[in-house]
């Protein structure tokens, strides 16, 4: 079988080792196809040996904003993974956030057709795509790095974020597909029990969901221990994430 790629991007400090360490703990757990495992990072300290660890590439924006590696924003330096080469990488690659739990199997995101697998996003109703997991070949999208990369404020004048300028770059190409709804579902949005049975009833997964996605907060630790980051937010104590985030 030939074997596939999946990657994940670590900068700052936002997300500590430890994230890399537990994404790749679950994919290993939960892929049965050979597969590399690849972080792009700035700080490799702490990561587990068995993840090959590469620098971010830095893909020619220095001489627009002098921040090595560059970055508009919080979520920008994701769309270094396009860059032609990426190392010695090729062929099927799996992005997954960080900040993900992984409750069924990742064999399926490899087996539908199409140049550019992505969420779709649940509260647009454009062609926009939540970028947390998305399935893309190695090198196949350069051209949206040139195209940001040569004007750089006028493709960015439309989108508030690098999901909506991919998703949408892709989608004007007609090459945009989305994954089965149920497969990638938001923590927040289907999992949580809605008021009052949210503060009697922990969250659920939802059936059919094989990846839980956590944006903004909270993050999975802040889920376990029944953190929710706003007031009006009641999560108890998630006790089925520390089965599959380890």
């Amino acid at each position: 079988m030939q074997p596939v790629n999946v990657i994940c991007i670590k900068w700052g400090n936002k997300y500590g080792s430890d994230y890399v360490n537990t994404l790749y703990s679950m994919v290993s757990r939960n892929l049965s196809r050979p597969f590399r495992f690849v972080c792009l990072t700035d700080d490799a300290e702490g990561i587990r040996e068995e993840v090959e660890v590469k620098p971010i590439p830095e893909v020619g924006f220095e001489d627009f904003d002098q921040r090595k590696p560059w970055t508009f924003g919080h979520g920008w330096l994701k769309l270094t993974c396009f860059a032609k080469p990426l190392y010695d990488l090729e062929g099927q690659t799996l992005f997954l956030d960080l900040d993900i739990v992984i409750v069924g199997s990742l064999d399926e995101f490899f087996e539908p057709e199409g140049e550019f697998l992505v969420i779709k996003e649940w509260d647009k109703s454009d062609a926009t795509g939540n970028t947390s997991v998305f399935r893309f070949n190695i090198g196949a999208h350069v051209d949206a790095l040139e195209h940001l990369k040569n004007d750089p404020v006028g493709s960015r004048k439309d989108v508030r974020n690098e999901q909506e300028f991919i998703t949408q770059f892709v989608d004007r190409q007609g090459k945009l597909k989305y994954w089965p709804a149920e497969w990638c579902r938001s923590f927040k949005r289907h999992c949580l029990r809605p008021f009052p049975l949210s503060f009697f009833q922990q969250p659920r997964i939802p059936e059919g969901a094989k990846v839980i996605i956590f944006h903004g907060r909270p993050h999975p630790d802040d889920a376990v221990a029944g953190r929710s980051g706003k007031w009006y937010r009641k999560v108890l104590p998630t006790t089925w994430i520390k089965e599959y985030w380890r």
